[in-house]
């Protein structure tokens, strides 16, 4: 299988058979996985930050980096990768946004990150069918396009599907 790795702030989208994304170390970050039933189509995005206001520059070169461009413009590449255009059909997972390195809870990013990230795909009328978010660890998580499994595994653990 073809695997398509996703770093921080970057985003993809696939339909192509025999293929599939996977991101590394989430931690207060958090991957969002939609996948459209109808076509196959998978996309995921491992989103840093809630809010592109802090950093506009940043979200025009790397929208994925922030929830608020990431998800419309994951929406877009699904498209483009041969999605349906009736998103509200499509699937949402969630995965991360734990509080690895903020033991006191001094940021809360992994919780603003989910809060942000569940709201716009409220409004967007995408349904969350599942997620594995907050405590204290980190995951990396992978989407296969031919059968639509989310798996995650995290040190020490063993793997788990979401």
């Amino acid at each position: 299988m073809d695997i398509f790795i996703l770093g921080i702030g970057e985003l993809g989208a696939t339909a192509r058979p025999g293929t599939g994304l996977k991101t590394f170390a989430l931690g207060s970050c958090v991957a969002v996985l939609l996948l459209d039933p109808s076509t196959r189509c998978v996309g995921m995005a491992h989103v840093a930050l809630p809010d592109s206001s802090i950093k506009p520059e940043k979200a025009r070169i790397r929208p994925g980096h922030f929830a608020d461009t990431g998800i419309p413009t994951l929406l877009k590449q699904m498209l483009q990768a041969g999605a349906g255009c009736e998103h509200r059909g499509y699937i949402a997972k969630l995965v991360g946004g734990a509080s690895v390195m903020d033991p006191n809870n001094t940021f809360n990013i992994g919780i603003r990150n989910v809060s942000a990230i569940k709201s716009i795909l409220n409004l967007s009328g995408i349904r969350i069918a599942s997620e594995d978010v907050g405590r204290r660890i980190s995951r990396t998580v992978s989407v296969d396009v031919d059968t639509g499994t989310v798996l995650v595994s995290s040190p020490g653990r063993p793997d788990w599907c979401v």
